[in-house]
């Protein structure tokens, strides 16, 4: 479980765990080098203490990951902090985390770009326009779009350019 600064209390005991001269048992690090990036991802690891334990029932670990590196070619770092229940080790465990926040991106670009928390369909409405949203974006991403805002834009008001993309085929994977 991702722990956000508006959990004031759990994040902060969770960020003091991770200060000062204390011990971290698990360590892991990974290096993205793509798109525009240069990233290390370190993620520190500990057993839960007992406080965080009576109040969040079936926690194992905490986990702080820091992501730093260049992001098109300004510095960039962020650090998150998570709540467990999974025993493993810190590689699988900087996996699961960075698997996370991929997703975690992919709903970020949803709600800035289309707005999707402002939706209120109910029933069977909000699985359809889901749907159409998902679709939208891999055709943007299929179109060669490296930002969904400059591709909505391209093809807002242009149905010949949205039929195109509708119609385009992908290219076949490397194998």
């Amino acid at each position: 479980m991702t722990v956000k600064g508006n959990q004031k209390t759990l994040h902060r005991q969770i960020r003091s765990q991770f200060q000062g001269k204390r011990t971290i048992p698990f360590l892991a690090t990974d290096q993205e080098i793509s798109h525009g990036r240069d990233i290390t991802w370190t993620l520190r690891a500990k057993e839960a203490p007992q406080h965080i334990r009576e109040g969040w029932v079936g926690t194992s670990w905490i986990v702080e990951m820091t992501a730093t590196g260049t992001r098109d070619g300004r510095p960039f770092q962020a650090t998150h902090l998570f709540l467990t229940s999974l025993r493993t080790t810190p590689e699988a465990l900087l996996k699961l985390v960075r698997d996370r926040w991929s997703i975690e991106g992919w709903h970020w670009i949803r709600d800035t770009q289309l707005h999707e928390d402002a939706h209120r369909y109910r029933g069977n409405g909000a699985g359809a326009l889901a749907s159409l949203r998902t679709a939208a974006l891999n055709l943007l991403r299929l179109a060669g779009f490296q930002s969904i805002r400059a591709g909505m834009q391209a093809v807002m008001h242009d149905i010949t350019a949205l039929l195109a993309m509708s119609m385009r085929q992908p290219e076949p994977k490397p194998c």
